[in-house]
């Protein structure tokens, strides 16, 4: 019986196979003549055995390779990946981001590039992450606190500054700066030039065989040096607060002359309309440009009444007596809350004017004269004027040239004066009984907080006492600080109700 039933197993298998190799060639077939798909992967099909011998539940796999390896279904991006993707590509030409949601909006300032043009950006993306995206990838060194702690406001006022420091007049087209108005208006607060260059200067024409040495000179007309004028671009910042600039070249090499460092009076009227056409100005700052009296005073005469200005830096100039008079009017016409002329050539008769204005003046916090020449006479005056002035905080009279007639009149005022927080008169010539004097004013004296007395010829004792007394008002400011209710007067406290009865 077992023999017999031997030969159907084995055309069984032979029928199997036969079978099996029909199919393969049918496979064969078919990928040969139907087109693969674009993504084929491997799969696993599950085929029934046609063989009547085979049991019920038995299986044989059969195997489809897939041409590329490294396809999966899983690694397919999301329809709304491939839009953001496409979103980011074409965003120069169809800058899409308003109509999209948020998290979506994210995604793509996240894959934008910082090359976009500002034409684009500008007025359509507020979100600081590219912004400080853009910063950083133009400047290496990025103090974003100084510009109010915005990164769009940093991009924008850099960028502005860079344009103007590098614009040359004759040479360089206007629309450069001004087409960027419309695009930067809204976020430059304020503009920090420290160069303004010069015209290209051509070299003179040679001059020919019959030109005399002493005829033709004379006539020759001065080459025009006048720089950017900031009056059609200032009218356009409508939130402008600063202005710092120096007039002047950085890097000249060799190629230094004095007329690059020259602020014409072209220059000058030029500004002065500017400044007082800006109401919104608050700190102006024209430093080492070679302003001397008369281009001061036709500053300083556009900013009588100025509604906004708050503080005035004109140092390191060639500024005298006639310019410090003009600078003392000022005081009595505006708000002004901080005045430095530190390093020019202000003199005793300067100083008294300013003393006579200070004497009545309600709003100035901060005076510096640190490297002028007011000496004594000058000094005093101020002193004279500190005994009344209840506004004044701070006070640099450092390299001066005062002496012990200056020292005794300021301890008359450390004794009475209770607004005054920070004085320095380094670099004078003190001595040792003006030293004496100010440590019996500071005896007095529970307000100042700082005084500079260092290279004044002041005993070595004197100057430590002085500085014990400091701590101690230091001390006694910070627990005030800390605990202001324990520092009010008995009326206060009490109430004035209680304080009748």
């Amino acid at each position: 019986m077992q023999d017999a039933a031997t030969p159907p197993t084995s055309s069984a298998r032979s029928h199997s196979s036969v079978a099996t190799r029909e199919r393969s060639s049918t496979v064969g077939y078919t990928s040969s003549t139907i087109p693969q798909p674009s993504k084929p992967s491997v799969t696993l099909v599950p085929a029934k055995s046609k063989t009547p011998s085979s049991g019920a539940n038995f299986h044989r796999m059969r195997r489809i390779i897939a041409e590329d390896a490294e396809w999966s279904l899983a690694i397919v991006p999301l329809l709304t990946e491939l839009c953001i993707q496409h979103i980011v590509k074409n965003f120069q030409k169809n800058p899409i981001l308003k109509q999209l949601l948020p998290e979506h909006q994210q995604k793509v300032l996240n894959h934008l590039s910082p090359d976009l043009p500002l034409e684009v950006t500008a007025n359509l993306i507020d979100d600081e992450s590219y912004w400080r995206r853009c910063c950083t990838q133009r400047w290496p060194v990025c103090h974003v606190a100084r510009h109010d702690g915005s990164w769009k406001h940093m991009f924008f006022e850099r960028h502005l500054e860079n344009l103007l420091k590098h614009f040359i007049p004759g040479t360089t087209d206007p629309a450069v700066i001004l087409d960027l108005l419309p695009l930067c208006r809204n976020y430059v607060r304020r503009i920090r030039v420290d160069q303004f260059l010069p015209p290209v200067q051509l070299p003179p024409p040679p001059r020919t065989g019959d030109q005399s040495d002493s005829g033709s000179e004379g006539d020759m007309e001065e080459p025009v040096m006048d720089h950017y004028q900031l009056g059609d671009l200032v009218a356009g910042l409508s939130h402008l607060e600063e202005l710092d600039l120096v007039y002047g070249v950085k890097d000249c090499g060799m190629n230094f002359e004095w007329n690059l460092f020259l602020f014409t009076y072209r220059d000058c009227h030029s500004l002065a309309a500017t400044i007082k056409a800006c109401h919104t100005l608050k700190i102006f700052r024209l430093t080492r440009s070679k302003v001397d009296d008369d281009k001061a005073r036709i500053l300083i005469r556009s900013l009588l009444d100025h509604p906004a200005l708050e503080e005035l830096d004109l140092s390191h100039n060639l500024i005298g007596d006639r310019g410090a008079r003009g600078a003392a009017k000022l005081l009595s016409h505006s708000h002004l809350r901080v005045l430095n002329l530190a390093n020019n050539q202000v003199r005793a008769p300067g100083a008294q004017s300013l003393a006579h204005a200070l004497a009545h003046n309600t709003n100035l916090i901060s005076l510096n004269l640190r490297l002028n020449c007011i000496e004594d006479e000058g000094g005093q005056a101020l002193a004279h004027a500190l005994q009344t002035n209840k506004c004044l905080t701070t006070l640099h009279l450092g390299g001066n040239e005062l002496s012990e007639p200056t020292a005794t009149l300021l301890s008359q005022v450390l004794a009475v004066n209770t607004t005054l927080t920070s004085i320095n008169l380094s670099c004078n010539h003190i001595g040792l009984d003006g030293g004496k004097q100010l440590l019996e004013g500071m005896s007095d004296n529970k307000t100042l907080l700082e005084f500079d007395l260092r290279l004044s010829d002041v005993a070595q004792e004197s100057e430590y006492l002085i500085g014990q007394a400091l701590c101690a008002n230091r001390e006694a400011a910070r627990q005030q600080a800390l605990n202001p209710s324990h520092f009010m007067s008995p009326i206060t406290a009490n109430g004035p109700e209680n304080s009748a009865g």
